[in-house]
């Protein structure tokens, strides 16, 4: 073992006593740091707390007034009471100027401009989201704002019609809402027009009693209307004249599911085919598309007109382009029909689809990047969807057993309402053209109005769509 040199290392004195003796000036211009922070609390506003530095009366003892000098130096700081040297004259006159005063030799003023706690002024706002109830005075020093209340939903139909022999018939598509605010009914072999700024009814059209309405659609502008028939034929009606323009063939079977777009029309039916149409052509199609195994029963175009849904009684959802006789996006997850299918006016490819009995759930894609976002089990079977285009909110109507309506708030899938009257499947859906008012069908043979979204510029204005006329009545 080598020992250790020690031709090279000279003896080391300690030099502790120069320290010890040698005054130590650190310089003013540097800041001197330690391992410990210690806050300083010159700048802070102690009257939000009531702590004052000036006692209310010049009777206390030399003892008391050290007591709280010591007791604000150890809370605040030696800089507030924890000094008992006399105030020189410089410092004086700065504190008298602010308004304090010198009381024993203790610095007896309190800075101001700053608060105490760096959040104060966004503690206090936040008063009115931790109550539920709002201010009807102001708080001095509080800034007075409105309060986020829970929207009301009515939880009553505004207005009930009658309709006599509406089919308990989960597959068809019997009631829509035209954009000159007319309403169209199919009852049994008959389509019946509900005028809802007059509450006018009228006639439109009476197939026969060898056949029977299976499905009614307005076109996006205008006022035709298209009538999907039992025997497989699709009817194109001028409502304004009351007067049939074309009848169109192409089905084997009934038709229950129409969709427009622009002057192009889709049939789906239950020879499980979709007939895309062009009303202007001679033909009675322009391309069939084929993809599902069971009857169609859900279609709905995008509002670009550039994508659409379709679902089936073989628990399929597919997606189509306008250029393609094949699903683009095809969907397997339901475990029921799909015929409950909206698209987000609020956001390009978001698209909701509703399952039946054995399913019960609501599920949300994107279609631009062909993901699953999320499922919602609603405990019921899904009827119906459409999305608000003035909140971002959508409501389903559902079939066993509750036979609900129900607002949901989206994306959290939080309940808004959950609207009862119906004593059978709440099987149509459709809603007015200012998007405030929907109106719900079932087999118990009555149509429904609810007040349920608000309008595009107030969420506390009252639909003008019949809501003034209150009442039961009749629509034939």
């Amino acid at each position: 073992m080598e020992a250790p040199s020690t031709s090279s290392v000279e003896p080391k004195t300690p030099r502790i006593q120069p320290y010890i003796r040698t005054p130590h000036n650190p310089s003013p211009s540097r800041t001197i740091y330690s391992d410990r922070f210690i806050p300083s609390r010159s700048s802070s506003n102690f009257a939000l707390f009531n702590i004052t530095n000036n006692p209310s009366s010049t009777s206390f003892d030399d003892s008391t007034s050290a007591y709280n000098a010591l007791l604000k130096a150890a809370l605040f700081g030696p800089e507030f009471g924890g000094t008992f040297s006399p105030l020189t004259p410089e410092k004086s006159a700065l504190y008298g100027k602010i308004g304090g005063s010198s009381n024993n030799g203790v610095l007896q003023s309190t800075p101001t401009n700053c608060n105490i706690f760096k959040y104060k002024t966004e503690t206090r706002k936040s008063l009115h989201s931790l109550t539920p109830f709002g201010f009807d005075y102001k708080l001095p020093g509080v800034p007075h704002s409105p309060v986020n209340t829970r929207r009301k939903v009515p939880r009553s139909p505004y207005k009930v019609l009658d309709a006599p022999a509406l089919q308990d018939d989960f597959y068809l598509n019997l009631v829509d809402w035209s954009s000159h605010n007319v309403l169209a009914v199919g009852l049994s072999h008959c389509v019946y027009l509900w005028h809802a700024s007059s509450s006018k009814v009228v006639k439109l059209c009476d197939l026969g009693i060898d056949d029977t309405v299976c499905s009614v659609g307005w076109a996006q502008r205008g006022t035709h209307l298209a009538v999907g028939t039992g025997n497989g034929k699709l009817q194109i009606w001028d409502a304004s004249r009351c007067k049939r323009v074309r009848t169109m063939e192409g089905h084997r079977l009934r038709v229950g599911a129409l969709a427009w777009s622009s002057s192009s029309l889709t049939s789906g039916s239950r020879d499980k085919s979709i007939l895309q149409r062009d009303i202007r052509a001679q033909e009675n199609y322009v391309s069939k598309l084929s993809g599902h195994k069971s009857e169609v029963c859900g279609l709905k175009w995008s509002y670009d007109n550039r994508e659409l849904a379709s679902g089936g009684n073989d628990n399929r959802l597919f997606v189509w382009n306008q250029h393609s006789t094949q699903p683009v996006l095809k969907y397997c997850e339901h475990s029921a029909a799909v015929k409950a299918i909206a698209w987000s006016p609020h956001l390009h490819g978001l698209l909701a689809s509703g399952g039946g009995t054995a399913d019960r759930c609501i599920r949300f894609w994107n279609t631009t990047t062909n993901s699953h976002l999320s499922c919602m089990d609603t405990g019921s079977q899904v009827c119906n969807l459409a999305w608000s285009k003035n909140v971002n909110e959508l409501v389903s109507t559902h079939g066993y057993s509750q036979n609900q309506i129900i607002v949901w708030r989206y994306p959290t899938m939080s309940k808004l309402a959950t609207l009862t009257g119906h004593t059978y499947r709440v099987l149509y859906l459709a809603i007015s053209p200012d998007g405030q008012t929907i109106v719900t069908g079932a087999g118990d043979e009555t149509l429904r109005f609810w007040n349920v979204f608000p309008s595009a510029k107030s969420q506390n204005t009252e639909s003008e769509i019949g809501a003034s006329s209150l009442g039961r009545t009749q629509i034939r």
